[in-house]
């Protein structure tokens, strides 16, 4: 089993940045994938970002320039750093580890409005 807890969502006005983190803890997999997904009010959950162990990335073509996914492995954490941010980008962010097993975070909520 892994266990994974999120952190750093919140509150903000369009333009500002939040850093989410997501730690780790169980039995963990040398070799896993994380990922940062969200879900907006009535709709589908959606990829936002994820990284391989190596530091490969992926994101979603709506916020390629303006997130960061970057992580630390000796701590067993992911980071999603949020630039730039915008109202469309209000939604419940859910960290995910894939390796053997998938698992998935109880949800940070973030919310872009003036």
């Amino acid at each position: 089993q892994v266990q994974l807890v999120e952190s750093g969502g919140g509150s903000v006005q369009p333009g500002g940045s939040l850093r989410l983190s997501c730690a780790a803890s169980g039995s963990i997999f040398s070799i896993n994938v994380r990922g940062w997904y969200r879900q907006a009010p009535g709709k589908q959950r959606e990829l936002v970002a994820t990284i391989t162990r190596s530091g490969s990335t992926n994101y979603a073509d709506s916020v390629k320039g303006r997130f960061t996914i970057s992580r630390d492995n000796a701590k067993n954490t992911v980071y999603l750093q949020m630039n730039s941010l915008k109202p469309e980008d209000t939604a419940v962010y859910y960290c995910r580890y894939m390796g053997p097993g998938d698992y998935w975070g109880g949800g940070t909520l973030v919310t872009v409005s003036s």
